[in-house]
């Protein structure tokens, strides 16, 4: 623990089983489910013939990719309101930037 505080993922993460999986057991995962390539393909062909919902969504998510996610930012039906952190008094400016002459 570096920093000295409990359960610092930091250091140790990886070695209790966190953090990203190697490449190497991606790529035999990769090699174990390559075979089934054609036969998955088959299965979602049938799929989007029987007009299966999660098949056609599925085909144009990945196809096309899905579409941007909107989040609305509402509490109940009012509008979010963020309170300012300070305030500035403007002062009163003249709009006219010509200098005033005296008659």
């Amino acid at each position: 623990m570096v920093d000295g505080r409990e359960n610092n993922k930091g250091q140790t993460g990886s070695k209790n089983g966190g953090g990203r999986k190697s490449k190497a057991i991606e790529q035999k995962l990769i090699e174990k489910l390559t075979p089934m390539n054609p036969m998955a393909l088959k299965s979602l062909k049938k799929a989007l013939v029987a007009d299966k919902p999660w098949a056609i969504r599925l085909y144009f998510e990945y196809f096309y990719g899905r579409p941007h996610q909107r989040i609305d930012i509402t509490s109940g039906d009012e509008p979010f309101q963020i309170n300012p952190l300070f305030s500035i008094d403007l002062i009163d400016v003249p709009t006219d930037n010509s200098p005033k002459k005296d008659s």
